[in-house]
């Protein structure tokens, strides 16, 4: 009670104040209809902006369930766009069985861990051995592709990233499918450095670049960046900046693409001598 006096003791005069302006807001509320009315036009307008407010604050923490949602519809729609370009191919099988047609299946996977600011850097993704991940599988984020799987365990898998220096890629030109090689050079995490590009093409800045599908990893024609910078003054090739269409500092999923002919291929290569 000693407290409830000196609190109402020590604030008196700011209490008295705020009564004084409530009694004032009261009668002017009252004293007229044009009054009254803008003052409920203002109580709606606040009552409304808060709402509003309350709605947007509500759906931004629906954003991870609604993403995780849109992530298994992409995935569904990759794998049907899959097999419905390859069922309209000619196939040697007279059995009609989709899984001979579709040559990659699509799943979802969130990264868990990664490195970007080392030479050589990787990222460990939520699937393994036990969602039907092995060695060697593509791995593309939601604007182009990012690594390849190099180990897997029952339920996490280690991808090598772009941004490190023993990954090496045939890449080419989406306007003309002239091909080359890209690597990353270790300095800026952007950037590739795209190889063996001879001088009598012709090359413009923003040019895309997509995978070429001669490995057995990658399907042709996925997102890899754009020309970004080119220079022809040393010798017989172009020196060539590619800058990635993924940004690994916000990669938070991924796809991974299973290549259901990549041990028939393999294999068919290594028997014969100088294939490879």
């Amino acid at each position: 009670m000693r407290s409830l006096l000196n609190f109402l003791l020590k604030y008196q005069s700011i209490l008295l104040l705020l009564l004084l302006e409530a009694a004032a807001f009261y009668l002017l509320a009252n004293s007229t209809s044009y009054h009254n009315a803008k003052i409920t036009n203002s109580f709606r307008g606040a009552e409304s902006a808060l709402q509003e407010k309350v709605a947007n604050f509500t759906e931004y923490f629906k954003l991870r369930e609604i993403n995780y949602t849109l992530l298994l519809e992409n995935t569904q729609l990759r794998n049907t766009l899959e097999r419905t370009y390859s069922n309209s191919e000619i196939s040697f099988f007279t059995v009609n069985d989709s899984v001979q047609r579709q040559q990659y299946i699509y799943t979802q996977a969130d990264v868990v861990n990664q490195s970007i600011t080392k030479q050589k850097n990787f990222f460990t993704l939520n699937k393994g051995t036990n969602h039907g991940i092995d060695v060697g599988m593509a791995v593309v984020g939601p604007d182009g592709i990012a690594g390849v799987t190099v180990g897997v365990s029952k339920n996490f898998s280690v991808v090598m990233s772009l941004l490190n220096l023993d990954f090496r890629l045939s890449a080419r030109f989406r306007k003309n499918e002239y091909f080359g090689s890209l690597n990353w050079k270790g300095l800026n995490r952007s950037l590739l450095s795209f190889d063996e590009i001879p001088h009598h093409l012709t090359i413009n800045i923003g040019d895309t670049i997509e995978t070429t599908g001669f490995s057995a990893f990658f399907p042709a024609g996925l997102m890899v960046g754009f020309v970004s910078e080119f220079d022809d003054k040393d010798g017989d090739f172009y020196s060539i900046d590619v800058k990635l269409a993924t940004d690994f500092q916000n990669l938070t999923y991924v796809y991974i693409i299973g290549n259901l002919r990549k041990y028939e291929q393999v294999i068919l290569e290594e028997s014969i001598e100088g294939v490879k």
